[in-house]
């Protein structure tokens, strides 16, 4: 999962139990959608990529830098405390938000398609809401009045 600053999911990818994480890096960051809402042609790629000592080689740090992205990825063999686990802990956190529904915690489904539509059906949830708390808390300080969005509401 590489997840915005606030933690919405931008892009997931559904792998094996044993498979290593470093062989998602790549796929994730070309899997990432183009941001919109400014004025001219959209940013394709972020600034930077925070990631742990999993990430660590040199050889994606390549990749990743040939791609326009500085990589911040602690090195493996130094001590902890390097003040990254401030910016991990919003992927951890969006982590622990999936096991949220129940459907996700454990992989029931024999068949991959089922279960990679579940996830990306709880990372749609969890962007709305995240935009939704976003607008609230943002009317709330401006004193204004929210004004509802595009909800679907079944009764």
């Amino acid at each position: 999962m590489i997840t915005e600053a606030h933690g919405i999911p931008l892009a997931v990818s559904l792998t094996g139990g044993q498979r290593n994480d470093i062989t998602q890096l790549m796929p994730l960051i070309a899997a990432i959608p183009p941001v919109r809402g400014r004025r001219g042609r959209p940013r394709q790629r972020p600034d930077r990529v925070y990631a742990d000592r999993g990430y660590d080689h040199d050889k994606y740090r390549r990749q990743v830098r040939d791609k326009g992205i500085t990589p911040v990825i602690a090195r493996r063999g130094t001590g902890h405390g390097s003040g990254l686990g401030v910016h991990r802990w919003v992927v951890e956190q969006s982590i622990a938000l999936l096991h949220w529904f129940r459907r996700l915690r454990i992989r029931w489904e024999i068949r991959d398609d089922i279960h990679e539509a579940f996830l990306s059906l709880a990372c749609s949830i969890m962007a709305c809401d995240e935009d939704r708390n976003r607008i609230l808390s943002q009317s709330i300080r401006s004193g204004r009045r929210p004004v509802a969005g595009g909800r679907l509401v079944v009764r």
